[in-house]
Parts: structure tokens; C-alpha cells; sequence
């Protein structure tokens, strides 16, 4: 079955409404670091994902799924925080004056590296509700996720890549007391499955929010020795690949515990990626650029929604949607309000998840008001080699993708329907369209405060 969305209000058949809160659905949230909507087996037959295709047969698939970010920290921070980026001030990872002064135009505004604590969290919101929370893996947008409303955290800290690589024994890092509890060379991601499967048992009979973030395929790349093998360099980069084919045996275990508990049809199943896959590593075609990029290959992820007698199996959805709007679907669905003093910038998916009700489709937009240096100058493919991204904004509406750059004023337009790479600037020849959507991006902008810089960097040298 494919589930078309409409660019305008749609009306679909009216089901029975979500559960009441006394019956809320189990919320297992698998939030995938660095993993490109071109990485997995579903729409790249390159790499073996059979875990994480048998939920997008299981479930609705979405293939317009944006991360709110291109890069980690700023990503993950919307996710949890509901909001914009310009609303809490992450931006970037780090500082955000990145790549050399000389080849910078404009003094960048300053990067906030955590959520502020005033933000009410996700998880908060959920705990409060009468949900046992649970954080494994990669946090990062906070030094301890034990105070922003989980009740256990299994190596979560304020660092954005795996410390210590993946294999134990750690020296030092969030897992290094984990170093004499396990076999030396335990991969840390079988450590957030075994303790995922004990909060599973432990927890089976009251509703559990599930944050199953595991690093992977966050660098460094390191070989996973039982599948790397499987691999044809000529094809894939096998390190890589057999780091993809163990975040999808992970995904297996998790739903495997779910099946022997009898929680299978009880639990909201939601698998994505945090920004785009690095693209000099995989290649992310036909969409353009990876990681840090404000191109489709950036920004664009894969996303998969399973809820047994809910959603449709099979089901796909192409309507533009965005992770940002996970705090507002995933209250709905428990039968929760938004918390008093919280305003969400995102938008509940339920009726495009159920297929029932109204939904009315919202423009996507993305602020990056810093600047974020090459991986790889050259292989990047991005709008200069230099950086992966230079100070502007985007956003999308329908078909339509707008790119806006503030150092020279630059606008550029793309139909994604019929060039999805966007290698084909339509700015000088759809003016009209171009000047529509510039006008919605200075609204917006003005709406959520959304700082420009302007100051010139003395540095620069042209």
C-alpha cells in the first residue's frame, strides 16, 4: 500500500482514536549516528540490513525524512528539545568559527554546546507521564542524561563519538567502567543491547520510553571482524558496511525482546538516522553531498514508523516530514499533553502514521548561521570545497528546496521532483518561486528569532 500526502489538508477515514493513557504504547526510539538514507538495505541493496528492512515491511516508511540538522549535537537537540535550533542556540559541534580565519567572511554567532536546562526534554515529558526511560549510547547534548529525564543511563555523556573506540577494554570515557565487566574486544553496542533487554524484562509491565542510540557508524571506522568480510571492496567499503550490518543485528535483538515479551503489538517502533551519512565514505546519490551539508544528502534520512494494528505494514509516505516532530507524535500517542510553558516547533505525524484525521502539510526549515569545514575538500561535493557549510538557512515547501547563503546574498532553487541531487539552479528562472519562498524563510527567521550574522571577520582574505 502507498499512503500519498497531500501538499493540502487531507481528510482521511476516521479510526478509532489512540489509546488512553492508562494503555500507552511502549515508545522504542533507535536513533542511528551518521547513517545515510542511501545506508541501508531498503534503498541500497550495497548493504545487508535485514533487521531494519523487515521494519520498514513491517511498518511506514518515510521516504522524505529530514533530521532537523546536519551535523549531531544541533540534530539531537531538536529532537529532545521540540524546537528549532535558533530556539536553544545549538548549532554546531563545538565551536562555531570552524576551517581557517582567512577563508571566513563573517564572524559567525556563537554556539551554545548543550541544551540550556530550562528545556524540558522529551524524555521529562514522557517520564512525567508515567513512563520508566531508559538512555543507551551517544547523548550528547548534555553531560548526564540521568538529569534530563532518564531514569538509566548506560554510556551517556556529553561526547559526540565513541571514546575509546568501539571494542572494549576502554581506558577512559563513559564505558570505561564497563572495561572489567566484559570480555576484552565486546563491541560496546552488544553492551546497550543487553541492558536494553534487562530494562525490557525488568519493565515489561508498564509503558517504557526506549532511547537506543549506539554511536554507529559514527567514525572511527572499525572493522567488525564476523562481517567485514562479507564485503566486496570493489563495491562497498567493507569496513563500513560491516559496522552498518552490526547497528542491524542490533536492531534485530531489540525486537526479538519485544516478541518474547509479548510486547510486539504494544510498542511504537521508530528507526532514523541523526543528519546524513558522510558521503566520501558512501556515497549518498542521488542526493547531493553528507554530513554537515544542507544538501539532500545531508540532511535527507532514512525513517521507519512500526506499530502493530496501527500503522500499515507495508505503508509508505512521501510527504516532507521531519524529526523535530517526534516529541509532539510521541506525546499524542501515549495520550499526554504538552507539558505547561512548553512550545513544540513541531507537528504530531499521527495522522500520516494512522492514516486517520487531518493533516495539513508544514514547510521544513533549517538555520546554520556558523561554519562547518571540509571532511575531505574536493569529495565533499559541496557548494565550495572548503566547507561542508557556510552561514545560511534552508528550507523546503512541496517540491521545492530553497538555499539562502549570507556571506554574498546567494539564493538557489531546486525542484527536488525532478532533480533531486539538486544540481540544477532554478532561482533566475522560477523568480516568482524564488522570492515565495525567500519571503517564508525571512517569516520564519523573524518568528523564532532566528539570528544572521553580519559582522565582516577582518581575517578574511578574498
Amino acid at each position: 500500500m502507498r499512503f500519498a500526502c497531500l501538499a493540502a489538508a487531507a481528510v482521511f477515514c476516521i479510526l478509532p482514536a489512540v489509546a488512553d493513557a492508562s494503555d500507552k504504547p511502549n515508545i522504542v526510539y533507535i536513533n542511528a549516528d551518521d547513517l545515510g538514507i542511501m545506508d541501508v538495505g531498503y534503498n541500497n541493496p550495497k548493504y545487508r540490513t535485514p533487521n531494519i528492512d523487515r521494519l520498514a515491511r513491517e511498518g511506514m516508511t518515510f521516504t522524505d525524512g529530514y533530521a532537523p540538522a546536519a551535523n549531531c549535537a544541533p540534530s539531537r537537540a531538536c529532537v529532545f528539545s521540540g524546537q528549532w535550533s535558533p530556539r536553544h542556540g545549538v548549532y554546531t559541534v563545538g565551536n562555531s568559527d570552524r576551517g581557517k580565519s582567512s577563508t571566513r567572511k563573517l564572524i559567525p554567532i556563537a554556539n551554545r554546546i548543550h541544551l540550556p536546562p530550562e528545556v524540558v526534554t522529551l524524555a521529562q515529558a514522557l517520564k512525567a507521564g508515567g513512563y520508566r526511560t531508559i538512555h543507551l549510547g551517544k547523548y550528547h547534548i548534555g553531560p548526564d542524561p540521568l538529569k534530563d529525564g532518564f531514569e538509566v543511563n548506560v554510556g551517556g555523556d556529553h561526547t559526540g563519538g565513541p571514546a575509546g573506540g568501539y571494542f572494549s577494554p576502554w581506558k577512559s570515557g563513559s564505558m570505561a567502567p564497563w572495561s572489567e565487566r566484559v570480555p576484552p574486544k565486546t563491541h560496546r553496542i552488544d553492551i546497550f543491547v543487553a541492558e536494553a533487554v534487562k530494562f525490557i524484562q525488568a519493565h515489561r509491565d508498564e509503558p517504557m520510553f526506549i532511547h537506543f542510540s549506539p554511536y554507529l557508524i559514527h567514525t572511527p571506522f572499525q572493522a567488525v571482524p564476523e562481517y567485514v568480510d562479507r564485503y566486496d571492496d570493489s563495491v562497498v567499503d567493507p569496513v563500513y558496511a560491516s559496522m552498518v550490518e552490526k547497528l542491524d543485528e542490533a536492531v534485530g535483538k531489540l525486537m526479538e525482546a519485544l516478541d518474547q515479551h509479548g510486547l510486539h503489538e504494544s510498542t511504537l517502533v521508530v528507526f532514523c538516522s541523526d543528519n546524513g551519512g558522510i558521503c566520501a565514505q558512501s556515497s549518498q546519490a542521488p542526493y547531493r553531498a553528507g554530513k554537515g551539508s544542507y544538501y539532500d544528502g545531508g540532511i535527507r534520512e532514512p525513517l521507519i514508523m512500526r506499530w502493530p494494528g496501527r500503522i500499515q505494514p507495508g505503508s509508505k509516505c512521501d510527504e516532507p516530514v521531519n524529526a523535530l516532530n517526534f516529541y509532539p507524535t510521541f506525546l499524542e500517542a501515549a495520550g499526554l499533553e504538552v507539558p505547561p510553558g512548553v512550545e513544540l516547533d513541531g507537528v504530531s505525524m499521527l495522522p500520516l502514521m494512522l492514516q486517520t484525521g487531518q493533516w495539513t502539510s508544514v514547510p521544513q526549515f533549517w538555520h546554520f548561521p556558523v561554519y562547518l569545514q571540509a571532511y575531505r575538500p574536493g569529495q565533499d561535493d559541496g557548494r565550495d570545497p572548503l566547507f561542508r557549510t557556510r552561514p545560511g538557512s534552508a528550507m523546503r515547501w512541496g517540491k521545492w528546496k530553497l538555499h539562502e547563503y549570507f556571506e554574498d546574498g546567494a539564493l538557489e532553487l531546486y525542484d527536488l521532483e525532478q532533480d533531486p541531487g539538486e544540481r540544477k539552479d532554478l532561482s533566475k528562472y522560477e523568480p516568482e518561486k524564488t522570492a515565495e519562498l525567500h519571503r517564508m524563510l525571512n517569516d520564519w527567521r523573524q518568528r523564532v528569532n532566528a539570528p544572521v550574522p553580519t559582522k565582516l571577520n577582518p581575517d578574511y582574505r578574498s
